[in-house]
């Protein structure tokens, strides 16, 4: 296993945001962790990434192979700083030449689909697609085995959201990448998760493969969850 989470609590004040979870990642696996607003999602992802500190239980995981990119790009990039700047920052304990840095950043931009023209340039000079593909880039620069996508589509378009799905596809066989999907999207995850995790006041209970969840799900809430994501037409 290349992650593995025991009894891991927080709690902020009286709200037990994480109850008691635990979970396995298996190496090169998609695992997508869905459920409503405020149920611990991105709280759990904190606590992974070591973003925050747990109350209770023990997260086994190399924390300098996990990297995290994060729902809204725009508030995740300084927009005071170019993006030059943006990708160096993410490189700034590896001690490479600056050639190896500049070949580094041109490899990875090219990789997520951008140009080393763009080096130069501002994050408000860049659509929202753009700005993701951005973050991801500079995820990518610390060599990372598991990323952690925090609601990482959601604020964009539709047609946008499966461009950025489709690159993540893409670069996860380029990098050989394990993902932690964070999404309350329930038509996106059950074409890219191998498992998913369904989360409910701070606690997983329910996990298993997309066909179990959506042909046969266990849990009353999980079957409420996929009925109103299938169900509603707008």
């Amino acid at each position: 296993m290349i992650l593995e989470v025991f009894d891991l609590k927080k709690s902020f004040g009286s709200v037990q945001a994480v109850n008691g979870v635990s979970l396995s990642v298996s190496q090169g696996e998609n695992l997508c962790i869905i459920g409503e607003s405020g149920c611990g999602k991105s709280t759990l992802a904190k606590l992974i990434m070591g973003l925050l500190r747990g109350d209770q239980g023990r997260i086994l995981v190399d924390k300098n192979s996990v990297q995290m990119v994060f729902q809204d790009p725009y508030s995740s990039l300084d927009p005071l700083w170019t993006v030059r700047s943006i990708l160096k920052e993410a490189l700034w304990r590896q001690k490479f030449s600056a050639r190896d840095v500049q070949e580094r950043m041109q490899t990875t931009l090219e990789a997520v689909g951008l140009s080393k023209d763009m080096l130069n340039r501002f994050p408000h000079e860049f659509s929202g697609g753009e700005r993701q593909r951005i973050a991801i880039a500079r995820a990518l620069l610390t060599d990372p085995k598991i990323l952690i996508l925090d609601e990482a589509v959601s604020s964009l378009d539709v047609l946008v959201q499966k461009q950025i799905v489709d690159l993540l596809m893409h670069i996860k066989r380029k990098f050989n990448l394990t993902y932690i999907f964070i999404s309350h999207n329930l038509r996106i995850v059950r074409n890219f998760g191998d498992r998913i995790a369904v989360m409910y006041h701070g606690k997983i209970i329910e996990i298993n493969s997309p066909t179990e969840i959506f042909s046969r799900p266990q849990q009353v809430y999980t079957q409420q969850l996929v009925r109103a994501a299938f169900e509603y037409r707008s």
